[in-house]
Parts: C-alpha cells; structure tokens; sequence
C-alpha cells in the first residue's frame, strides 16, 4: 500500500515539472523543425546528467539543436571544431604568462560551458579525444596544478559525420562508452523540408528567448533521480545487457558469432538512468518495459563490438538490438 503511495507523489511531483518539458519543447521547435527524436534525445540525456554522440551528415540542425537549447535554458554555449591541429589545451585551457604581473595565469578553454558541441569529434587525434572525455566522466579540469569543477549541468554534444572517413581518429571503445547515448539521424520528411525552405527565406527571423534557468534543469535532474524502478524492470535491463555478452543463454545461438564484445556494466546503468529520464517526459513516476525498449537501441548502439562476420554481412548493431530485443522475456 505504501509503495501505491509512494508512486502516486511520484506521478504528482513529475507532474509539477509538467510545463519544464513543455517549456523547453516549445523553445526548441521555434527553431527547429521536425527531429524530434534529436530534441527528446538531447533532453534525455541532460536529464540523466551525461552525454550525446551524435551521427548525422551535414545539414541536419545538429549545431542549431544544441545552440537553441542553450538559450532556451539561459546557460553558456562553446563549439569546438576538432581537427587533426587541434591541442588538448586548446579544449581544456593552459596557463598563460603576464608580463604586467609577472606570473603565469590561468586561461580556461571553451569546455567551461554548460553546453559544450564537439564538432566532428574523430578528426581530432586521441590525446584531444581523452583530454574532452576526462572533463565528461569526471567533470573537472586540471591546468598546471589546479583543479577546477565544471558547472552545472554540464552537457557534451559530440557529433561526427558517417560518410567521409579520410582523416578521421575513430573514437576507441572505452571512450565512446562513455556517451550516454549515440543518436543516429536522418534526412527530414518533404513536409518538414518545405517548412525548413519557408523559415531560413523568410526576412523576419526566429529570436530565441530563454525560458528557463539552469537551476530549474538541476531541480528536474534530481526528480528523475526519484523515479521508480521495480526489481522487475532492473532484472530486464540486466537480461538485455546479458543477452550481448552471452547469446546463446538466450535463445540467440546466431549472435554468438556475429558479436565481438557485449555491452559493459555503464550500459546498464546507462539504460536505467535514460529510462527513468524518458519516463520524465512521459509523465510518469515509475518506468515500465516500454520506457527501457524505448531508449535501448540508443544507449546499446555503441557499446556493441562487430565480428568480421557481421561487417562482411552488412549486420548492424541496430540489427541485433532489435532481435535480443524480441527474444528477451518483457517482465
């Protein structure tokens, strides 16, 4: 009886924070249009409190979806263009000598942001990579010998582009794991295209107000941290997990040699947190099956290895999320 309570003050307190969302989608579509899977993706993962890979060719909003969703929000925006030049200081910031006072000075890199795009993340070579990464796991910034803790709530967009490969740095596998999700876009419908004409010809442009302060994120992000998860729907969430590392305990003898490596324990709890976020902007205070399948293909997209076979085979992981999906018992 009490946990009936429970949830019902739940479902209540998630319904206070009912205009949060609404807020934040209406600033949003002002200035984008269609890509709602790119704008719920974005606010999963600010609620969960971790981090986007996005994959998209050219042209697709992914700079105006951030950029947008930092005004909205009244919080500091940064781009970094990554290049194979580009200097883990260049990211992070040095320390810089002053001739008037005769002492080095601390001059902090654009990472000090709350939202943070890392554009074409894989042009840049790994110690670039893993200077930006280590400000995403541990959210803090060493320069000389000072430590400096990042803002909240902090945010990394890194975005790359699936089609020119020439003078990339492919992301390893224990980097890439730590994005919460990694979103892959697509081209918008002829509808939402003609809307896209209409708005970027128009003489009167879109100005984005802020709705929204910071604080009220912080306040969203500690509500979600409240939201229900039964043991039922943790065991689900572990047999997914399970069901990429160890197939054939699950009726998926097929998968054995098509998967290199399965998924690590951060995509478990990768899964719970974008759950319960995507329960958030349901209105809801528990999370049930349908939240986990919901998120799944994006938090599990990247933490999949690929056989030899699988790649000859044209096998994606979207593929064989899809299947484990089918075959694992919903609770």
């Amino acid at each position: 009886m009490n946990e009936s309570v429970n949830i019902r003050e739940l479902n209540d307190l998630v319904a206070s924070k009912n205009d949060f969302v609404n807020l934040v989608t209406r600033g949003m579509d002002q200035a984008i249009v269609g890509q709602k899977h790119l704008v719920d993706s974005l606010l999963i993962a600010l609620l969960s409190n971790g981090h986007v890979l996005l994959e998209g060719v050219p042209g697709l909003a992914k700079t105006l979806a951030i950029k947008t969703l930092a005004q909205v929000i009244d919080a500091k925006f940064s781009r970094i263009q990554f290049t194979p030049d580009l200097l883990p200081a260049d990211v992070t910031g040095t320390m810089v000598y002053s001739v008037q006072k005769e002492q080095f000075q601390i001059k902090r890199g654009p990472i000090f942001a709350n939202f943070v795009l890392a554009d074409e993340i894989n042009r840049a070579p790994a110690k670039v990579q893993s200077a930006l990464l280590e400000a995403m796991q541990e959210r803090q910034v060493t320069i000389g010998e000072r430590t400096f803790k990042l803002d909240d709530p902090f945010l990394v967009m890194a975005t790359q582009n699936p089609i020119e490969q020439e003078g990339t740095y492919p992301l390893p596998e224990a980097q890439v794991d730590r994005f919460l999700l990694k979103v892959v876009i697509g081209y918008p419908t002829k509808d939402d295209e003609k809307l896209i004409i209409r708005q970027n010809i128009s003489p009167r442009k879109v100005e984005i107000k802020p709705l929204l302060k910071p604080d009220e994120i912080i306040d969203a992000q500690k509500i979600v941290e409240q939201i229900y998860l039964d043991e039922k729907i943790e065991r689900y969430i572990v047999d997914i997990v399970f069901a990429t590392r160890f197939p054939g305990d699950y009726e998926l003898k097929d998968l054995t040699n098509i998967i290199s490596f399965g998924a690590s324990p951060r995509a478990s709890i990768s899964l719970a947190k974008a759950a319960r976020s995507y329960a958030f902007l349901r209105q809801r205070g528990y999370v049930i099956p349908e939240d986990v399948r919901a998120v799944c293909h994006d938090v599990l997209r990247h933490r999949i290895g690929l056989s030899y076979e699988a790649e000859a085979n044209n096998i994606t992981t979207d593929e064989i999320i899809s299947e484990i999906l089918d075959k694992v018992e919903v609770p």
